[in-house]
């Protein structure tokens, strides 16, 4: 028997692949639905056709990976035996649903206000760009030096405990010993 927990993450899996599934569905039908009454031109085989195509792909892949890794495993009397990964959860999972909406907000905004939408899925190699470079700058730029034995501890907020030793201290309270950092 799954614990409650496991019982959340399922129902939250259940309801993000239903909502990948509809947006899917609403994403591809009204790109086509609106290619087909606002611009019909679009529709011959062209850079623009292969660009569309392609993202449908992108789409495609990222949602059948996403349903994988989410879709929570049921014994055969319904018992739940894995919520599956959490599709909440920050990293690759956060980033496959940016691409999923990115993608989906091209292809309808194409559909509809004109190719220059898709400047808008720049966003993502930029983005990726800029995560790599905080991920490799300390690297490359060197680390910051070790705090020294002569450098002033920051000074932040402190427990009730912390300020009462600290006031001991300053009287010379034997109770409390004081240690030099090295």
């Amino acid at each position: 028997m799954a614990n409650a927990s496991a019982k959340k993450i399922a129902a939250q899996n259940e309801t993000a692949i239903k909502n990948i599934q509809l947006g899917m569905l609403i994403a591809s039908l009204l790109s086509i639905l609106l290619r087909l009454l606002l611009r019909r031109n679009t529709l011959t085989l062209s850079f623009r056709t292969l660009l569309s195509s392609s993202t449908y792909l992108i789409t495609f892949f990222l949602s059948r990976f996403l349903t994988r890794v989410g879709t929570p495993r049921r014994s055969a009397s319904g018992e739940l035996l894995s919520p599956g990964d959490d599709l909440n959860q920050a990293g690759m999972t956060e980033w496959c649903f940016d691409v999923l909406y990115i993608t989906w907000a091209c292809q309808v905004g194409s559909a509809a206000l004109g190719d220059w939408v898709w400047w808008l899925y720049s966003v993502i190699p930029l983005y990726a760009g800029y995560k790599g470079y905080n991920l490799v700058s300390p690297f490359l730029l060197g680390r910051p030096a070790a705090a020294g034995a002569d450098d002033v501890p920051p000074v932040g907020p402190t427990s009730k405990r912390q300020e009462k030793l600290r006031k001991r201290n300053e009287r010379g309270d034997p109770r409390v010993k004081t240690q030099q950092r090295k």
